[in-house]
């Protein structure tokens, strides 16, 4: 049994509210390729459950990780973003999990290897696909102030995959 300072697990890096207590992102539990490390992994797990998570969606292009969720007792949902392959199914998809998720009170972490671009277009997307904000500029302008960083071009790229662009998106 963990006692001590880490029954409680350890906060996923880069951790970001999106909605208050309801969806959050981070990079991917336990870190990213060169950096990853299993016990760094389960200290994270531990504290989404602590936290009260109920749902992780894994937008990484490949099952990393999956087994540790099963193992951690974390519901989860694999949504591969692959280079090259056209995001608009596994986006539909994805948003569509996530609103249903969000409206059953559940509470979400969405994760990538690192909390980047396409982490940020995903969430900038889902908040104008679900009506949320009600245009590009604004949900880009809002996701780059949570993360605190500028939105690059793959990451804008999939905030128009699914609905097209903004008449006054720049960018």
């Amino acid at each position: 049994m963990v006692k001590g300072k880490w029954a409680a697990g350890i906060v996923p890096r880069n951790f970001t509210w999106v909605l208050k207590d309801r969806f959050a992102v981070s990079e991917r539990p336990g870190g990213f390729a060169p950096n990853h490390r299993r016990v760094r992994r389960q200290e994270e797990i531990i504290w989404l459950r602590v936290q009260g998570f109920d749902r992780v969606i894994s937008l990484l292009p490949s099952p990393h990780n999956l087994h540790a969720y099963d193992e951690g007792e974390l519901v989860w949902a694999h949504y591969p973003l692959v280079h090259g392959v056209d995001p608009r199914a596994v986006l539909e998809e994805c948003y569509t999990d996530l609103a249903d998720s969000l409206g059953a009170g559940k509470r979400v972490l969405m994760h990538q290897e690192e909390l980047g671009d396409r982490v940020m277009g995903v969430v900038a997307g889902f908040l104008v696909w679900s009506g949320r904000i009600p245009t590009t500029p604004q949900a880009v302008a809002m996701v780059e102030h949570m993360i605190g960083r500028q939105m690059g071009p793959a990451g804008r790229e999939l905030v128009v995959a699914v609905h097209g662009p903004s008449p006054r998106f720049a960018g």
